[in-house]
């Protein structure tokens, strides 16, 4: 599967869970994550818990269900493995940016890459 296509075409809700130090879980809804050219996915984050949570803790599961009937998606199990702050590139990836007055556009974020560790479907493991 082309991730870069399948995020760009496919319309769906996509939930992030982290864990902090503690072992204590967050989730959270996440907008449809960007695939870079090497494969790591990434995603604009704000200063929130998640982002807070991958301080202690690089380990995150992203979930994707499709807005479509039935069960479908996937289920990705990352590591994050780099952040930065960057604003040129926060407003070339936000696709909520784009909007105008949005207030979104104006509060600190970064951008975050994961190494996919494990892709399994919604439902079911197929390994």
């Amino acid at each position: 599967m082309n991730l870069e296509n399948y995020f760009t075409e496919t319309k769906g809700t996509g939930i992030i869970a982290s864990a902090n130090r503690e072992g204590e879980v967050n989730t959270a809804i996440f907008s449809r994550p960007h695939i870079a050219a090497d494969g790591t996915m990434v995603f604009i984050m704000g200063d929130n818990r998640t982002h807070a949570n991958l301080q202690a803790n690089p380990h995150a599961s992203f979930l994707f269900m499709e807005a479509a009937p039935g069960y479908r998606g996937s289920r990705f199990y990352l590591t994050k493995i780099a952040e930065e702050e960057n604003d040129e590139l926060v407003r070339e990836l936000c696709r909520r940016c784009k909007e105008v007055n949005n207030p979104d556009s104006m509060r600190k974020r970064y951008v975050v890459y994961f190494y996919i560790n494990k892709q399994l479907p919604l439902i079911g493991t197929e390994e």
